[in-house]
C-alpha cells in the first residue's frame, strides 16, 4: 500500500514532471541533452550557440542568447527547463505548438520548409527518422513542385485530421 500512496502523491502533486506523460518527459529529455553540447547538465550559453551552429544558425547575437538564458530563473538544468516548457505551453493549443517547433526552421517565416532541408534534419538530429519514416511522411505530405513542405498546411492536417483548402 505504500507504493501506492507515493505514486498518488507525484500525480497530484505541483511537481512538473506531473504536468506531461512519461513519453513527453522522454521527448523533453532528448532534447535537453541535445542542447546540453558539454553534457554538463546545464544548459548555458554556450551550449545554445553550439545547437543554433548544429541547426545551421552561425551568427546568433550573444544578447539573444543572454536573453534567452535570463528566462530561466537560474541555472538551466533538467528540471528548470521541464518547468519552462511547461509555463511556454500553458493555455498553447497542439497546432500551435507543433508549428513554432517548425518555425525554428523558418527564420524568415515565409510558411514552408525546402524538403531537402527538413528530411536532413529529420535523419540527423535527436530521435532520428529513418529512410523509410521519410518517404511515409513525403507520400503522406509531398512537397510542392519547388521541392517545399508547406509546414502550416501539415500541421493543420495532424492536429485537424484533413487538409484545409
Amino acid at each position: 500500500q505504500a507504493p501506492k500512496k507515493a505514486k498518488k502523491k507525484i500525480e497530484g502533486g505541483s511537481n512538473v514532471f506531473s504536468m506531461f506523460e512519461q513519453t513527453q518527459i522522454q521527448e523533453f529529455k532528448e532534447a535537453f541533452t541535445i542542447m546540453d553540447q558539454n553534457r554538463d547538465g546545464f544548459i548555458d550559453k554556450a551550449d545554445l550557440r553550439d545547437t543554433f551552429a548544429a541547426l545551421g544558425r552561425l551568427n546568433v547575437k550573444n544578447e539573444e542568447l543572454e536573453n534567452m538564458v535570463k528566462e530561466a530563473p537560474g541555472p538551466i538544468n533538467f528540471t528548470v527547463f521541464l518547468t519552462m516548457f511547461g509555463e511556454k505551453l500553458k493555455g498553447t493549443d497542439p497546432e500551435e505548438t507543433i508549428l513554432n517547433a517548425f518555425k525554428i526552421f523558418d527564420p524568415e517565416g515565409k510558411g514552408h520548409i525546402k524538403a531537402d532541408y527538413i528530411k536532413e534534419m529529420l535523419m540527423t538530429q535527436a530521435d532520428r527518422f529513418s529512410q523509410e519514416e521519410i518517404k511515409q511522411m513525403f507520400a503522406a505530405f509531398p512537397p510542392d513542385v519547388s521541392g517545399n513542405l508547406d509546414y502550416k498546411n501539415l500541421c493543420y492536417v495532424i492536429t485537424h485530421g484533413e487538409e484545409k483548402d
